[in-house]
């Protein structure tokens, strides 16, 4: 990777907005089943942003779907245990994103006062996950205000969130996924047979997972057809569209991190990385993900054949590219026992938990968490809205 761009070399944020700090709204939260997860990222990314650098505006979107004033504390965001996950406080003054003459501006909404304005915003960090959020619906809602934001636009975030559409766009590009079927909410409410003879042909085991999810919630392992209709139950509680794949027995997971280049340069990569749960764990599930008492191992870097990492890290690249992706991306890939590399599936918006991988990656890579941050920021400083 090359990091001799760094964001001190690249032109101040002051000269596009003055001689102010660059405002930077962070948001996070949402109305999807990952909220907790949203609300634990963003406390990373608000702990590790250089409020000498950067004017920081926290902003929470409730379970509701309000928008509110947050606090900002990174600890109130943190998960202590399953039974205490952190979340947006709906209680607090609303906020608004208004839009005039000048650019953007945030107004906060209080019942004993009249509205005040926070200032005009720079750029937006959308820390969401899921639904409401990753999937290009703020980012569209953004670029219609003609504010700046980190991260993929509309179609590369909606792309990438639905995992269907997905592997679409992947194989017409030739690139490597694994087989895979659809259970559309029709096709399961009207003819169940047909969908169990086209899960049955993949052959067993399988994942079902909901179709537009993360964080691994609403995902079951199916071992036997027996299993099949309760998990695609349980996807449906988050998703009425599942996915069904086959399950790459003896593969390695492994993943890899891609950061957009400055200017018309390739996208940069970082080292691959490796993750080993134990055997408490069928997969890589929630509780192996986030939960601070689980013994998942991460390896970074992976201790793969140098060839087999230069495929994931050439694979990452394109697999950035074939989605028109911008800024940050994770992708997730399977290392099968004949060392074939399958890609699993990009996330847009990849977790900064303090257990994530993709800050793990970039740090081994030279890039440590604040350097990573700051570059995100000042790539979406440096971009406009619209068509590009």
């Amino acid at each position: 990777m090359d990091t001799s761009l760094t964001p001190a070399d690249t032109p101040d944020a002051h000269e596009t907005t003055g001689t102010r700090k660059p405002r930077v709204a962070v948001v996070f939260g949402g109305r999807s089943s990952e909220h907790a997860i949203s609300c634990v990222t963003a406390g990373s990314v608000l702990r590790a942003i250089v409020r000498e650098r950067y004017d920081v505006v926290p902003v929470g979107i409730a379970t509701d779907g309000r928008w509110v004033l947050e606090s900002g504390d990174p600890e109130r965001l943190a998960i202590t245990s399953a039974d205490a996950l952190p979340a947006v406080d709906g209680s607090r003054a609303t906020v608004a994103l208004s839009q005039n003459s000048a650019g953007s501006e945030l107004v906060v909404h209080e019942a004993t006062s009249v509205p005040r304005t926070l200032g005009e915003v720079d750029v937006v960090f959308p820390l969401l996950h899921g639904p409401w959020g990753e999937d290009g619906t703020i980012q569209g809602l953004l670029e219609m205000a003609g504010v700046r934001y980190v991260g993929a636009g509309v179609l590369a975030s909606a792309v990438g969130m639905d995992k269907h559409y997905m592997k679409i766009v992947f194989q017409a590009q030739g690139l490597p996924v694994l087989p895979y079927t659809v259970i559309t909410p029709r096709a399961w409410e009207t003819d169940k047979a047909s969908c169990r003879e086209s899960v049955s042909a993949l052959g067993f085991p399988v994942f079902v997972k909901p179709c537009r999810g993360g964080s691994s919630i609403g995902i079951s392992k199916v071992h036997d057809l027996a299993g099949l209709d309760a998990a695609v139950e349980a996807a449906r509680e988050h998703d009425p569209k599942v996915l069904v794949e086959s399950s790459a027995e003896g593969g390695r997971e492994v993943e890899c991190g891609v950061v957009q280049g400055f200017g018309a340069n390739p996208p940069d990569v970082s080292v691959v990385a490796e993750i080993k749960i134990d055997g408490a764990h069928e997969f890589y599930d929630f509780a192996a993900k986030y939960l601070p008492e689980e013994q998942t191992e991460l390896n970074v870097p992976a201790n793969l054949p140098a060839h087999v990492a230069e495929r994931v890290q050439t694979l990452s690249a394109q697999a950035f590219e074939a989605l028109s992706c911008e800024g940050l991306a994770r992708v997730d890939f399977f290392v099968l026992p004949d060392e074939r590399v399958v890609i699993n599936e990009i996330n847009t918006m990849p977790g900064f938990t303090p257990s994530s991988m993709f800050p793990r990656m970039w740090a081994a890579s030279g890039l440590e968490y604040p350097e990573l941050v700051d570059r995100l920021i000042q790539l979406a400083l440096q971009r406009g809205t619209g068509l590009r």
